[in-house]
């Protein structure tokens, strides 16, 4: 790394508290803080849900699927695209229509119009828990991305740099400054991709010669993929469009259904192929670089271990010069940024109208409720970095509690929205049932037929018990009724 590459890295850092900075000056009250003040257009929605929902798993995970698998891997992108297309048919005109009566501002404030406090409480610690996660996990990622290109930097005074940023800029200037610094990472994130990785990468390897020689052809093939994986995909992926707290603050900030629609049908197109692509031929540009020893003087020589996910960051610090570096290197910071911030929004919602505002009266006075909001913020943020320095297994964190999420509510949800008299008595436990048996079969390693994902288990046992709760319940009050 070079001053320029300092540089570059610095400005790109010193505008994303910029943006953080000038929010701070507009932001009113909490539905400016919260939902962008539900006036925000489809082009800013979208590219923030694809920059959130693609974030550092494209950074990180999408390249280890194109070391590991090659251009198939990009099918797993593809489930984001359906999961986006699908939910902007079936769940944003119910969403903006509740939203614009009842002016909502978390996920979980449905299950209360729909259930009770109770099951609205029992969503917002879930969804809470494993947002917290998610924003340890992505710094935690942006941290081993910095110590492992900064040679003069460690891993805590990483974990140090991006967290600052990420926590202040949100902390202090709520979704609006999250969604345009959303707008800028993923235009960075694209030009460094398109303009620099990509061509550099391929230059540097030999070209399509030499690709063809080193790897098999199933890594240019898009069918060197199983059933299996792409129905654990589709199960993992869909889901988190139908509950994920991140995406119904983007629904409830946008100006009316059409935009919203049409910002989940820009970030679909985005998603896949256009990204998925990207993500997984870097990769495989990786595995060719390291398969014909470009990867020595950095110590992982042919034949050696390379753990999949670090092998596209290796690849980028061996052939990019100086300058691009910078550029490249805040191009993946975008990545990670964009669903840090995102996540770190979703944490602070729940906590503050799903979990205090029920426990305590709220603050009166929009000025109170907006500070209260944002130191809120602020203390998640710090929890955050606590858990992301102090724990090893921070992704286990984050994948469990994803896991409980997606397995727990997304019953209860499709109950709420699509049956005419959704039971609370079933959907509580429904919730537990579904997340429970996720988390123990992770936990327990059970061997599942067929390599099927714990979350198929997971859903299929929260439907059982909502339909049996449902039926029972309704059989009891007829009984109670016709004595």
């Amino acid at each position: 790394m070079t001053v320029v590459d300092y540089v570059i890295f610095l400005v790109y850092f010193l505008t994303m508290l910029g943006v953080g900075f000038y929010f701070y000056k507009k932001n009113k009250n909490l539905e400016d803080y919260y939902v962008g003040g539900r006036s925000l257009k489809s082009w800013h929605i979208g590219l923030s849900v694809v920059a959130t929902d693609v974030g550092g798993g494209f950074s990180i995970g999408l390249g280890g699927l194109g070391f590991v698998m090659g251009v198939s891997g990009s099918w797993m992108l593809f489930t984001g695209l359906i999961g986006a297309w699908l939910s902007a048919v079936v769940l944003i005109p119910v969403i903006v229509k509740l939203s614009a009566k009842h002016k909502f501002f978390t996920f979980p404030q449905l299950f209360h119009h729909f259930y009770n406090g109770k099951v609205a409480m029992i969503a917002g610690v879930i969804s809470a828990i494993g947002y917290i996660g998610f924003t340890s996990s992505q710094l935690l990622a942006g941290a081993k991305l910095a110590s492992a290109t900064f040679a003069e930097i460690d891993m805590t005074t990483a974990l140090i740099i991006m967290g600052v940023v990420a926590v202040v800029y949100t902390g202090i200037g709520g979704l609006k400054a999250v969604i345009y610094t959303d707008t800028i990472q993923w235009l960075i994130l694209m030009c460094g991709l398109v303009l620099i990785g990509i061509p550099i990468a391929y230059s540097a390897i030999g070209g399509m010669d030499v690709i063809r020689a080193t790897i098999g052809k199933e890594f240019l093939s898009m069918t060197n993929v199983t059933w299996q994986q792409l129905v654990n995909w589709g199960v993992t992926i869909i889901p988190i469009w139908f509950v994920g707290m991140t995406l119904y603050q983007r629904i409830y900030a946008s100006k009316n259904k059409k935009q919203a629609q049409r910002a989940w049908f820009i970030a679909g197109l985005f998603e896949w192929p256009l990204m998925a692509l990207m993500g997984t031929v870097l990769g495989m540009f990786a595995r060719v670089a390291f398969e014909n020893g470009m990867f020595t003087a950095a110590g992982y020589p042919p034949g050696a271990g390379i753990d999949s996910e670090t092998a596209l960051p290796v690849l980028l610090n061996t052939v990019l010069p100086a300058g691009l570096m910078g550029l490249m290197l805040a191009a993946y910071f975008s990545a990670i940024l964009s669903t840090a911030d995102s996540c770190l929004m979703a944490a602070s919602g729940n906590v503050q109208t799903d979990i205090l505002d029920r426990i305590f009266k709220p603050a009166k006075g929009m000025k109170a409720q907006l500070r209260i909001s944002q130191i809120i913020t602020l203390a998640i943020g710090v929890l955050a970095l606590v858990l992301a320095h102090s724990m090893s297994n921070v992704l286990e964190l984050m994948l469990y509690s994803y896991a409980f999420m997606v397995s727990g509510l997304f019953v209860p949800i499709l109950a709420a929205l699509y049956t005419r008299k959704p039971k609370a008595a079933a959907a509580l436990p429904a919730m537990i049932a579904g997340g429970t048996t996720t988390i123990l079969l992770i936990l327990l390693k059970v061997p599942l037929p067929f390599g099927l994902n714990e979350n198929i288990f997971g859903i299929t046992v929260s439907a059982v018990f909502y339909i049996l709760i449902s039926i029972f319940t309704r059989k009891s009050n007829q009984k109670l009724s016709n004595p």
